[in-house]
Parts: structure tokens; sequence; C-alpha cells
């Protein structure tokens, strides 16, 4: 009988030992899987990072493409028949005025895009810069154009956004155009 129970404490003390083993193993499965969900996490991370650099590259180099184009416009009249696509006839002066009005709204609208504005801050801008009549004529010269947008991309939802502050601030009763209109909030 005493051999009996060696053998079975020794089993015993084996199987104890096989738990130990497979416990620890499992422990440090799980921490591995810990440390890999870890990294995984941390690459999609990274991926998302580079994605968003890559946009705003792309959106960079477009707005520089932009400038450019309307650059050669507004020095030659010529060039800038090709962009006369006002809905209301416009002298040469009128379009090239015109054309660095869409130059100036579009790098607004850039660096929007790019976070560098808030929507309130671009609604302050907006505000600002539709002080100037050349600002509103342009404004209303491109209604057409801005008619064509998807309805939702964020340009279209900001066109209508100085659209709706235009009317507002052609109504007001007041020469403190700095309070007309509500801004946004995010």
């Amino acid at each position: 009988m005493a051999t009996r129970k060696t053998r079975t404490r020794g089993l015993g003390t084996a199987a104890a030992a096989g738990l130990g083993l497979l416990a620890g193993a499992l422990a440090a499965l799980a921490a591995e899987r810990r440390t890999l969900n870890g990294v995984r996490e941390r690459l999609d991370r990274l991926e998302a990072q580079v994605a968003h650099t890559h946009r705003h590259a792309n959106l960079a180099n477009q707005q520089r493409l932009h400038w450019e184009l309307l650059s050669k416009a507004i020095d030659s009249p010529e060039l800038a028949e090709v962009l006369d696509i006002f809905e209301v006839p416009a002298s040469p002066l009128e379009r090239r005025q015109y054309l660095f009005a869409n130059a100036v709204y579009t790098n607004l609208l850039f660096y929007y895009r790019i976070g560098n504005l808030s929507r309130e801050e671009f609604f302050g801008h907006a505000r600002g810069l539709l002080q100037t009549p050349v600002m509103r004529e342009y404004w209303f010269a491109t209604r057409g154009q801005r008619a064509t947008l998807p309805e939702d991309s964020d340009e279209a939802e900001l066109g209508h956004m100085v659209d709706d502050l235009l009317r507002q601030l052609e109504e007001a009763d007041t020469e403190e155009w700095w309070v007309v209109g509500e801004p946004p909030t995010e």
C-alpha cells in the first residue's frame, strides 16, 4: 500500500507541475496576444496618420497648382478668358479681381480642410472678406458654379453658410458687421 500511495502522490505532483506549466504557457500566450494587439493598434494609428499626411500633401499640391493657374490667368487677359465662367459679364479688370477673389476664398477653404481653421474661424474670415464689394460681386457671379457641388461636400456646406451670412449682412441694420450672423458650432 505504501507503494501505491507514493505512486499516487508522484502522479499528483506531476499533474500539478503540468498544470502549472500549462498555466504559465497560457499566461505567456495572453501576454503575447496583448503585445500583438498593442502593436497592431499602433500600426493602424500609424497607417491612418500616413494617410492623413498624404491627403494634406495632396491638398497642398492642388492648392499650389490652383494658385499657379490663377496667377497666369490674372497676369494674362487672354488666359483669363478661359476662366470667365461668371454669371454676369465681367470686364477684364473685374475678371482679374474675381480670379483673385477665387484664390483668396480657395485659400480660406484649404486652411479649413487641413485643420488650420475651425468652422467658426472660417465663418469669421468669410464675414471679413464679404466686407469688400468685389468679394460680394464675385460671390454672386459664381453662384451657378457652387450650385453644381455635391450637397454633402464640405465645400457645398461652407458655400451655403457663406450664402446665408451674405444675406444676413445685406439685411443687417448695423454698421457693426463683425457681430452679424451666428457663428457655427463644431
